[in-house]
Formats: C-alpha cells, structure tokens, sequence
C-alpha cells in the first residue's frame, strides 16, 4: 500500500461511519453482499468495543475479557429473557470482534475458529428469535458469521509490523483453519501458503 494513503485525512464524522464505510467496500465481495443494516450494526459494534470499558470486565480486582463460554453460563442463569438476550448479544459481538481481530488469541489457546463460529453463531441464532429488535440482522449474523469475520477482519486490517511470534502464530491459525484473511496476511509478509500444508 502506498504510504500517501495514510496521508490522506478521515472524513466520517465518528468511529462508527468510519467502520461502516470499510465494511460496506469490504462487503461487495461478498455474494450476495450483506444487509446494510448488517454493516450498521457491525459499525456500531466496532466503535463501541474501541472503548475499553465495553469490551473488559471489571472482576477480582482488574479488568479481563470474560471467556464465551462464561458469558454463555451467564446467559443460561439469567433471570429474566430480556438480561438472557443482552449477555448473548455481548457473546456474539465479541465472538465475532475478537474471532475477526485476534484470532491469534484463540490460536494459542488451541480453540479453533469453529468454536468461535459456533458460540457466535449460536447466541446471534437465539437473537433472531427472541430479541426486542434487530431480529432480521442478528438472523444474518447467524447464518453467515463465518464469511462476516472475514469482512470485520479485512475492513480493520491494517499493514503494521508483526513479531516473530504473532507471525508464528499467524500461520498456526492458517494451519489449524485455513482463514482466508490469514492467508492474505501471510502472502502480504511474503509468506507462501498451500493447501497441501494445512492440517486436517
């Protein structure tokens, strides 16, 4: 990429315009390309976890990422369908904001990609039949997580220097899933990749 590009200034007015109009050029890929209330949503979503307070939990003292499966506990002890419906949106936007973002994070810890897909899909699956509103783009969340990680992935991603480990663990997440947004980050540093090298 050229460098006078990241020279050029940022003309949406906010974080979430900013993401929206990533998503809706990555998007164009896909076919058929998702919902525009889909790219809002998903906008929104990208904006609100840019802060910290919305993406950590503050417990025991300091401030974590409650796992998917904690959040999915939660989600069956809670009081009421409403909170139900909350922790599971908070479970499937995070799902697919850490799945898209750092997927190396689940790599180390040896989940897959599909476990990921399967916790996000599943509580976004539930949303559809059960939230207030927005039914009809959680019902899309749902049934193409898996191609939307790599939209949410490809909109945010940006070329900047990787580690010897990110890299390494990069190419496990390849290895172990074959991401196609992976794979372009492998060819972007120079490394080929082949299917023949995949783990199945």
């Amino acid at each position: 990429m050229r460098d006078d590009l990241y020279q050029q200034p940022v003309s949406e007015t906010s974080l979430a315009a900013y993401f929206r109009q990533r998503l809706l050029q990555q998007a164009r890929r896909l076919r058929p390309p998702p919902n525009e209330d889909t790219c809002w949503y998903i906008g929104n979503m990208l904006e609100r976890f840019g802060r910290s307070d919305q993406l950590f939990a503050y417990a025991d003292g300091q401030f974590n990422l409650r796992p998917l499966a904690l959040l999915y506990s939660d989600a069956l002890e809670a009081p009421d369908q409403h909170q139900r419906c909350l922790i599971l949106q908070q479970l499937g936007d995070m799902a697919l904001f850490l799945g898209a973002l750092f997927p190396e994070r689940f790599t180390r810890r040896g989940i897959q990609q599909d476990y990921v897909a399967g916790m996000g899909g599943s509580a976004y699956d539930y949303l559809a039949d059960n939230a207030r509103r927005n039914r009809h783009i959680f019902a899309e969340l749902s049934r193409r997580f898996s191609r939307l990680l790599g939209v949410v992935a490809s909109a945010c991603y940006r070329e900047t220097a990787l580690s010897t480990e990110e890299v390494i663990a990069l190419y496990q997440h390849w290895l172990a899933t074959g991401d196609p947004v992976a794979a372009q980050r492998l060819q972007s540093l120079g490394i080929a990749v082949r299917t023949s090298e995949r783990l199945h």
